[in-house]
Parts: structure tokens; C-alpha cells; sequence
């Protein structure tokens, strides 16, 4: 694995020098720089520090570990592999993501998988081990939400409205959400066992990733959100 020290690299040096490197990689000395990995095939990518902007945009199948905090749009539009991240993440993770996943050990910002979208067998899923801020599933269509609100110090398990625009896909948030306002166009609902069954293998996976206990995950209420309708704007249209 070849080692590549951004410590004072311009984002699009790091980019170019990453895209020359043969093989898998780590950077060392990460400070913000932006668009690493995007794009980025069957390769595995250590990062440590903190990544910029768009971290694994349109990522087609590379797995990329980062050991710190990674900023806005991580995984922005990513089709296939796997992003992890140990700290926390910024605002947008996910957007009008298609496949693959995104673990986060910690918290994520605004909007989380906006625009969530699958196909087929291609499942796009996003696991945030602590909470989410507003707007979490902003039109999402497909793929898989799970927020699991440790470490919150207390805090809300996610922010206001979640879901709005929600037309595919689930999410399950780890608490009994008797305060939270879901729009009236989902059903929010304590998970069953045959819920938790269809995402216990992510929750495996997350686990192992980060070295935590499934079954005490698990030893938890869960409510899983659903939309009621696959076209929430059908009042919008004029019927010809």
C-alpha cells in the first residue's frame, strides 16, 4: 500500500497523484481536501485526517476508511463500494446516492440521503451511529436509512422534518420517536422482528466495522418509517 503525505497539498494534486498510484492507498496529513476517491474503482483507500468536500463522489466500487471527521456531500451520487467513516460527517451525505454504503461511527448534519434512490438489486444504504440533523430522508425514493442515536448527550435522535418529500425506501431510527413530527404523507411504526430481520445483516457489517455489539443494538426499540404513497405530489398535477 503506497503512502501519500497531503500534509499542505492542493486538492487537485492530491487527486491527480491518487489517481496515478497504482493499487490501494493511504493519505496521511488530509486537510480538507476535496473530491478524493471520486469516481474511485476496486481499490481500498485509508484516510487519515479529515477529508473535504465530496469525499467518494460517484464512487464505482473502492472501499475508503477514514480515521477522523469528513466534511459535506461524502458519497454524493456514489454507485457501488463502501465508505467508512470513524468520526462524524457534514451536511448532504449520500445525496441522489444509487448503491453502496456509508457507515458513520458518529453524527451527520443536515439532510442525509436526499434524494436516496435504488434499482433492482442495487440498494443504497446509510448507517449513522449517532444522530442526524433536520431534514434526514428529504425525498428519498429507495435504499436504506438506519440512525442509531448513540452517543447523543442527550439530544433528540433526529432533527426537524425528517422525511419530507419521502417517497421510496426505509428508515429505521433507534428510539421510540414520540416527539418526533413525521409529515403526513409517511407511516412512522414501532419495527417489528420481521423489520429488524431485513436490516440485521447491515447491523452486523456496522458492528464488525466498528467494533460494537449487535446485540446490544438491537436490545432497543426501533420505529421504521415508510411512505404512504409512491407519488406525494399526485394534488399538484393537472389531470388531463
Amino acid at each position: 500500500m503506497k503512502t501519500i503525505d497531503a500534509a499542505g497539498m492542493d486538492f487537485t494534486a492530491l487527486n491527480e497523484l491518487l489517481r496515478a498510484t497504482e493499487g490501494d492507498a493511504e493519505i496521511i496529513g488530509c486537510l480538507g481536501q476535496r473530491f478524493i476517491g471520486a469516481g474511485m474503482g476496486k481499490r481500498k483507500l485509508a484516510i487519515h485526517g479529515i477529508p473535504g468536500n465530496a469525499l467518494g463522489a460517484y464512487l464505482n466500487g473502492a472501499e475508503i476508511k477514514v480515521f477522523g471527521n469528513a466534511q459535506d456531500a461524502v458519497g454524493d451520487t456514489m454507485n457501488a463500494g463502501t465508505i467508512l467513516v470513524h468520526g462524524s460527517i457534514g451536511d448532504t451525505a449520500g445525496y441522489a446516492m444509487r448503491g453502496g454504503k456509508i457507515y458513520v461511527r458518529g453524527s451527520a448534519g443536515y439532510r442525509a440521503g436526499i434524494h436516496m434512490k435504488e434499482y433492482k438489486e442495487h440498494i443504497p444504504v446509510i448507517i449513522i451511529g449517532g444522530r442526524a440533523g433536520s431534514f434526514l430522508g428529504e425525498y428519498q425514493a429507495g435504499g436504506v436509512i438506519i440512525v442509531l442515536g448513540m452517543h447523543t448527550d442527550g439530544k433528540p435522535i433526529v432533527s426537524n422534518f425528517p422525511c419530507t418529500g419521502m417517497h421510496g425506501g426505509k428508515l429505521f431510527l433507534r428510539s421510540r420517536c414520540e416527539t418526533v413530527a413525521f409529515p403526513r404523507q409517511v407511516t412512522a411504526r414501532p419495527a417489528a422482528a420481521e423489520d429488524l430481520g431485513e436490516i440485521e445483516g447491515y447491523l452486523a457489517e456496522y458492528c464488525a466495522a466498528f467494533d460494537l455489539d449487535k446485540s446490544a443494538i438491537l436490545d432497543s426499540p426501533f420505529t421504521v418509517v415508510t411512505p404512504d404513497s409512491a407519488n406525494p405530489y399526485r394534488q399538484m398535477y393537472v389531470a388531463n
